[in-house]
């Protein structure tokens, strides 16, 4: 066969190899573990120091430093270079199998999946050996990266749907999981820490029985190699050269899952190692030809996976000490990096699939007779909703008292229990309409049908700025905490606007520098999200268990301990932005086609965006400083308002918010109500509700693969 011309652009994954090149870098990447390994075991929270460590490998140590060595600092580098190769292996071959360089098992809901399954197990009460875990580990993954996938078309829809389906699916699961953490403590104490990914090894034992899982994962993988390489070239080339497309992507599914799973079990999901590895690969591919071969991108891949945890490992504590190794996470670390390598990604990628058709479409057109029913029917239910949030909770009363209530006949322990129960009935509802509004608006600003005001990086910035003032002032009053998480959460939105906004890259390409992309922003706002959740962990693990419970209780969204005065932001901010998003509804419908047809009618692009999206960012602040966090209420709300009044906002945004605020608040009683007096957070409630909801508008929106 003769060579390519010069004019002919070969693929990556079919360029020759330049061995000597391959070779300088996996020496150079190898040395550079060596080096990072000698380092790391000489870090820890003994005496034990370099120089003990010298003395025993030349056979002059103490005991001491043997037993150091062995039952500690041996099995947390073997653990960090364990979990390094597999996540590392597992990147390269979940992006190849998406063509989409922003998956990776976080993004794919694999890590969330194999969390669950092991904290279901933990909540019952069973304690598994190492091998059956990590079976439960592998059967949760695999389960959600399934999900994803085939949502998200094999990731073949382009990353916006990628992200967006993965950081959904793992949403819902973070949710029941902080669900369990909180009614099963004593149960699953200690794996909130193990749940943001931590070296800490008692022995060896994990290692050792999870080792012979990594390494059929590795060989699986490598055997599949020349495949993903013809793959590369895309499904019906592949075909045509005898490629086995489905069983392939089925395979290379199974190793990766294997490889999260095996890594998920030994240390805890660490977050966005098998991102960033091999992005470090392809960073430096167009220096060394052959480099994205998956013969060499694969083990290439796995050992930047190393270097990533164990760069980690040792910046972590060699800034906040030894201590800290034992206390923080490391994958606390590693996602930090992980969302700066996501957002780098972000501005560099953007989506033209099917998630980008505007938001109306397929919504039809209904009658103003249709509308009004609707909108009585709404109002109705929201009525009966708040009445029976006033009767339910751990103490069940009758519309009776309410009635002597309001006329003030009510006994002394009704009238306690009534004054309770109203801050959080009105709170929730507030909150559930602020939400709903502001979700409408983000979807028609971005077009994303898939999109919600948890991924501006509000909901993240308001969780940063609550934490922070809950550790740093444990008794402080729920004005400084909801304002300052409302300072927070605009203060990320602006952030992650400007990093979005600037670079000058349009949704229509060309390089016109001064449009929004808002794919871009979509994207960056999920990374940031990303970021704000490291921040969280790291400032929660650090602290004692009262601002734990504190902490996952606000991020949880709960009404718990709510009064009016605390109601009234959410209602001045209902107040005074509705009105501006309704006179904007024109534009909204508008903005929710394309962006020639607003340019055409003379609509100010970027002014009405900004605008816009600032408004949907005050309101999320308001109700998230309120009531914390709550997810999919901005995402469902709109839909159900869509579906049943068509596409124009003048009739979406009421419907939308009558929507959000019954359910919220039924999502309130019914955590008041269900395990009385226990309580469950409103917020994961709704995750749970939205969740199904959400699998379903993917599943009726996908592409299927050709």
């Amino acid at each position: 066969m003769t060579a390519p011309g010069p004019d002919v652009q070969v693929p990556g994954a079919l360029q020759p190899v330049r061995r000597l090149r391959v070779a300088t870098v996996f020496a150079v990447a190898t040395v550079a573990v060596v080096l990072l390994a000698a380092v790391h075991l000489t870090q820890g929270t003994s005496s034990v120091n370099a120089g003990d460590l010298l003395r025993l490998l030349v056979g002059q140590g103490t005991d001491n430093s043997a037993n150091v060595l062995i039952a500690s600092r041996l099995p947390r580098l073997l653990a960090g270079v364990l979990v390094g190769v597999a996540l590392g292996f597992a990147g390269a071959g979940l992006q190849s199998l998406a063509r989409n360089p922003l998956a990776s098992p976080d993004t794919l809901g694999v890590n969330a999946g194999a969390y669950l399954a092991v904290v279901v197990v933990a909540a019952f009460g069973v304690s598994l050996p190492v091998l059956p875990a990590g079976g439960v580990a592998f059967l949760g993954g695999l389960a959600a990266a399934a999900l994803v996938l085939t949502l998200s078309s094999g990731g073949s829809s382009g990353p916006t749907r990628l992200i967006l389906a993965g950081s959904a699916v793992a949403m819902a699961l973070a949710g029941v999981t902080t669900l369990l953490l909180l009614l099963y403590r004593e149960e699953t104490v200690g794996t909130f820490a193990w749940g943001a990914g931590t070296l800490v090894q008692t022995d060896l034992n994990a290692v050792t029985q999870m080792t012979p899982s990594v390494a059929v994962g590795i060989i699986g993988a490598l055997l599949l190699a020349p495949k993903l390489d013809i793959l590369a070239l895309g499904d019906d080339t592949a075909s045509v050269l005898g490629v086995h497309v489905r069983r392939v992507r089925v395979l290379i599914t199974l190793v990766t899952v294997l490889l999260s799973a095996a890594a998920v079990t030994v240390a805890g999901p660490v977050g966005f190692v098998g991102l960033v590895a091999p992005v470090l690969v392809r960073l430096i591919a167009p220096l060394v030809p052959g480099l994205l071969r998956h013969r060499v991108l694969l083990p290439l891949s796995g050992l930047a996976g190393v270097l990533v945890v164990l760069c980690a490992d040792v910046v972590l504590r060699a800034l906040l000490g030894g201590q800290a190794g034992v206390e923080i996470p490391t994958g606390v670390m590693t996602m930090m990096v992980g969302a700066v390598v996501l957002v780098w990604l972000a501005r560099r990628y953007r989506d033209s699939g099917p998630s980008r058709t505007p938001v109306g479409a397929g919504s039809g057109l209904r009658s103003r007779r249709t509308f009004l029913i609707v909108t009585v029917v709404l109002v109705a239910m929201l009525v009966v909703a708040g009445l029976l949030a006033m009767l339910t909770g751990d103490a069940f009363l009758l519309t009776g008292d309410v009635v002597n209530w309001i006329n003030g006949r009510s006994g002394r322990a009704i009238t306690y229990v009534l004054d309770q129960r109203l801050p959080r009935v009105l709170s929730a509802v507030l909150c559930g309409a602020a939400l709903a509004i502001a979700g409408t608006t983000v979807q028609a600003v971005c077009r994303n049908p898939l999109a919600e005001p948890g991924i501006l990086g509000i909901t993240g910035g308001a969780g940063v700025g609550a934490v922070i003032t809950l550790v740093l002032l444990p008794a402080a009053s729920i004005w400084l905490l909801s304002g300052v998480a409302a300072a927070a959460a605009l203060a990320t939105f602006a952030l992650v606007y400007l990093v979005s906004w600037r670079g000058g890259l349009s949704d229509r390409g060309g390089g016109a520098g001064k449009e929004l992309s808002t794919d871009r922003l979509v994207l960056i706002g999920v990374g940031v999200s990303s970021a704000a959740s490291a921040i969280i962990t790291l400032l929660i693990v650090a602290t004692d268990p009262w601002n734990v419970s504190m902490a996952m209780t606000w991020l949880s969204g709960s009404t718990y301990g709510r009064t009016l005065p605390q109601v009234l932001p959410v209602a001045i901010a209902l107040l005074v932005l509705t009105p501006v998003i309704v006179h904007a509804r024109r534009e909204l419908d508008l903005l929710a086609l394309d962006d020639d047809v607003p340019r055409i009618l003379g609509v100010r692009l970027e002014r009405t965006r900004l605008l816009a999206l600032l408004c949907a960012a005050l309101l999320t602040a308001a109700a998230v400083s309120a009531i914390g966090v709550v997810g999919f209420v901005g995402l469902v709300a709109p839909h159900a308002a869509r579906a049943l009044v068509g596409g124009r906002h003048t009739r979406i945004l009421p419907v939308a918010a009558l929507l959000g605020a019954i359910l919220v608040s039924v999502a309130d009683s019914l955590g008041r109500t269900l395990l009385a007096p226990a309580q469950i957070p409103a917020g994961l409630l709704t995750a749970l509700i939205g969740a199904p909801y959400f699998v379903y508008l993917l599943w009726r929106t996908r592409v299927p693969n050709r």
